[in-house]
């Protein structure tokens, strides 16, 4: 089995970027707009949704019994575009260790978000869904993105990341699910709502 340590060691060059993202949370003030998930602690939602070519269906009960990373993305949000490759190398890290993968396209058609796709390179080894009519963000509550949602194997939602992900965030959070915590939730920054609008995330 590998180690936390090899697993870290092809992450490390986002580290920096961690450090900095934490400095710059914690001087926001404070946005009504962002409280704590209220699925924390709960079971996940369903996601019962098309691939984004519409080729296969994916459920999350498929998954149960892995460590489950559920993203929000839009082809229009600047910070979803930063943590792509992120989300690549994390997700190739724990390929073969229980860890599953699904980013789900946010207020947009399953076109717009493959031609986004076609652009940022590699896609890790990632299930990308559509959402049609927004079913799958209403029912997690989402209110902009990026947000990231972790679910334990029991299919419970231990830990939830609201702004840009940074590959040693997503990392060290899986590797607290799997010795048994609940890391919560974690603000890193600002969210989009929509093409050309940001929520500024403070806490």
């Amino acid at each position: 089995m590998r180690t936390t340590w090899l697993k870290w060691a092809g992450l490390s060059v986002a580290a920096a970027t961690v450090v900095l993202a934490v400095v710059l949370a914690s001087r926001f003030g404070a946005d009504p707009g962002v409280v704590d998930s209220p699925l924390i602690g709960r079971p996940a939602p369903e996601l019962d949704l098309d691939t984004l070519d519409g080729a296969e269906a994916a459920s999350l009960s498929d998954l149960r019994g892995d460590i489950v990373v559920v993203n929000f993305f839009a082809s229009w949000c600047a910070q979803c575009r930063a943590e792509h490759s992120a989300f690549v190398a994390v997700s190739e890290a724990f390929a073969d260790d229980g860890v599953s993968f699904v980013r789900v396209g946010y207020q947009e058609s399953a076109a717009e978000s493959l031609s986004y796709l076609e652009t940022v390179g590699p896609r890790g080894r990632i299930a990308y869904l559509a959402d049609p009519g927004s079913r799958a963000a209403i029912a997690y509550g989402v209110f902009g993105v990026p947000e990231t949602f972790f679910i334990d194997p029991d299919g419970v939602v231990v830990a939830k990341i609201v702004g840009e992900a940074a590959a040693m965030t997503l990392g060290s959070t899986i590797d607290s699910i799997r010795r048994g915590e609940a890391p919560g939730q974690t603000v890193t920054g600002d969210t989009a709502r929509s093409p050309g609008a940001s929520s500024p995330i403070t806490r």
